[in-house]
């Protein structure tokens, strides 16, 4: 089998046309037709149907596709590798971190970097859990945990603490609640099961256990919507709920509940220079932050 086919049928998936699988290759729609119709005839297969909407995988094609995938992701691995020892700060440098932390920590920090440094070219993974974001290998990880791997290089940046929010609204509504002796009384917007690394999962559980007014999240994200909004109330990273001008802290920082947040390194390419030079560029601004990030008492 031709390995240049792969690359077809990976672009024409992704595409979903013959016009937009030749942007992606940048050639004319004429070729990719020509080069689909070549591959099915020497193979005997049909990797997609054809129809008014555009192309559809059938189930040869989605397995061809899931191999051209795979060989794409380790291709491009194989090239970071092979490049290690390059020293220009030129090229692509893949950072990982929750969503929630890339609106409210990374945001202006990396809009200030790619200023400075126009020639890297940054790639963002978000997930809830970034310890689940194996796939694709990403050079810096920004995540927080209290007891990293052994094995896993990196810097730690601050203690993460977390407080009871809620907006000025539903403070009005509710001016007699009693949170901390009373919790069952007041309406909890929760993170669901995905967010079961939470450092705060102790205090649900302990604080929580008989409140049945919530409202269950899988972003951080959404709790924080939902609680600028006025639906309830919410445990919140201290770095997020402090920007939040609709929003009161109700407690102090919850004791006990801390986490630590690190910056980790993919062993196989920190000796790039770019992903030296980005991973000394987002410790440096991140521990600039430490004072709103490890907020003390005093609501």
């Amino acid at each position: 089998m031709d390995w240049d086919y792969l690359r077809y049928i990976r672009a024409l998936a992704i595409g979903g046309t013959l016009a937009k699988a030749g942007e992606i290759l940048g050639v004319h729609q004429t070729t990719v037709l020509r080069r689909l119709d070549q591959m099915e005839e020497s193979l005997g297969v049909q990797f997609f149907e054809r129809n008014q909407n555009g192309l559809q995988l059938t189930p040869v094609g989605e397995m061809a596709f899931r191999e051209a995938e795979r060989l794409a992701t380790d291709m491009d691995n194989l090239e970071r590798k092979l490049i290690g020892g390059d020293s220009a700060p030129v090229g692509k440098v893949r950072i990982a971190a929750e969503d929630m932390m890339v609106n409210q920590l990374l945001g202006p920090i990396l809009a200030e970097m790619v200023r400075q440094f126009p020639d890297i070219e940054l790639e963002l993974l978000t997930d809830n859990d970034v310890a689940n974001l194996t796939h694709r290998e990403p050079d810096l990880t920004l995540r927080p945990e209290n007891k990293p791997q052994a094995t896993l290089e990196g810097e730690r940046i601050a203690s993460v603490e977390s407080a009871v929010y809620g907006s000025a609204q539903y403070c009005r509504r509710n001016r007699n609640m009693d949170i901390e002796n009373h919790p069952d009384e007041c309406v909890w917007i929760l993170p669901d099961e995905t967010f079961s690394h939470l450092a705060t999962g102790r205090w649900y559980r302990k604080h929580l256990k008989q409140v049945t007014s919530v409202i269950r999240c899988n972003s951080l994200q959404s709790m924080l919507a939902l609680a600028r909004a006025g639906t309830g109330l919410a445990v919140l990273p201290c770095y997020v709920g402090e920007r939040a001008r609709e929003l009161r802290r109700l407690s102090d920082p919850l004791d006990g509940e801390s986490v630590d947040l690190w910056l980790h390194v993919n062993q196989d390419t920190q000796q790039m220079a770019r992903v030296r030079m980005v991973m000394e560029f987002l410790v440096e601004r991140l521990r600039g932050l430490e004072a709103e990030i490890e907020i003390s008492g005093g609501f």
